[in-house]
């Protein structure tokens, strides 16, 4: 399975010994993991302004907090997935926070055969996240680009008396004829 050739980064958030082990058990059977450990909410923040992870995996409630504001943030803010692991009773009311923000949301505790279908989840999300990130990547390449080719454009009108058509016309042939992108073209304009 091609999935399973990844690896992915998770940092696990967790003060309680039994689940650490039984989790780390998991993850090593699972064989495509990187794994971190942090036992607060605090050493957590920390950790995450250092590195990315594709993975946040958060074991409420923790000695310094409930966990549920880092859980939207890291699922805000960026591209990983979130599954946040609270009390069954406390489970109805924290979903209902965290869902909007796409948090996977378990109660505890969880069976081993959740926690290794919540993990399929979480890879399937970061496959996800990750290819619309590189779309997003290169429309904002596309767009630099078009920026680029406008701006050549406007040098092409007020220094060569063209206009937009043929200074539009002229970065194409050039990038044509010489078989090299219109933002290269575009750029040698502008420096010249």
């Amino acid at each position: 399975m091609e999935l399973k050739q990844r690896r992915y980064s998770v940092l696990i958030v967790s003060a309680q010994p039994k689940f650490n082990e039984a989790l780390s058990s998991l993850i090593a059977d699972r064989g495509c993991y990187d794994c971190d450990l942090e036992t607060g909410v605090g050493s957590a923040k920390r950790r995450l302004s250092d590195r990315e992870y594709d993975i946040v995996l958060i074991n409420a409630p923790l000695p310094d907090d409930n966990g549920v504001r880092l859980a939207i943030d890291r699922s805000s803010a960026r591209s990983c997935a979130v599954l946040l692991l609270v009390r069954s009773e406390y489970y109805p009311e924290i979903f209902d926070q965290v869902c909007p923000y796409g948090v996977y949301t378990l109660p505890k505790p969880p069976s081993r055969q959740l926690v290794s279908l919540a993990f399929d989840w979480l890879e399937s999300t970061c496959e996800r996240l990750k290819r619309i990130e590189r779309k997003s990547v290169s429309l904002e390449d596309k767009m630099a680009e078009i920026r680029l080719v406008n701006r050549a454009k406007w040098v092409l009108i007020s220094s060569r008396g063209m206009t937009e058509e043929q200074a539009h016309r002229y970065i194409e042939k050039q990038a044509m004829d010489r078989c090299i992108p219109k933002r290269t073209v575009a750029q040698e304009i502008i420096d010249e």
